[in-house]
């Protein structure tokens, strides 16, 4: 398993870092982008669930808010049962861009895509579940 492994890491690690260059905005962080994607996956939460859902501590969430609210791309709306807190959105621009880094992304890996041999693009659909199995937490 551990030779399996060592192969492995390397490979997936060069095709997110080639799949993640493919930005249309890069003055935003890969971190607000995340946040954004659980915002737009999970709907409006609370900061502390959104720190929970990214794994990251309350002041991290607290600079990627700012960042995101500064750009309008998040907004702050009252929480339905709790006055004293608020629930973050996504703004329409916050999935405009969403939606404009999966089609770059998505354009980039389909050109790839197209590169491979019919046979080498079954093995990559047939490996997804497999790939999506060992990323679940």
């Amino acid at each position: 398993m551990a030779e399996l492994a060592a192969a492995l890491r390397p490979a997936l690690l060069r095709l997110s870092r080639a799949v993640r260059s493919q930005r249309v905005d890069v003055s935003v962080s890969l971190a607000c982008l995340s946040a954004l994607g659980t915002l737009r996956k999970h709907g409006p939460m609370s900061a502390g669930d959104l720190a929970a859902f990214e794994r990251v501590q309350p002041p991290s969430i607290t600079r990627v808010l700012a960042s995101l609210e500064q750009r309008g791309l998040v907004r702050r709306e009252a929480h339905p049962s709790d006055k004293r807190q608020a629930i973050i959105v996504i703004s329409d621009a916050g999935q405009e861009l969403l939606a404009a880094e999966r089609r770059s992304s998505n354009a980039w890996l389909a050109r790839r895509l197209a590169e491979l041999t019919p046979t080498e693009r079954a093995l990559v659909r047939d490996v997804i579940p497999v790939l999506d199995k060992l990323a679940e937490l």
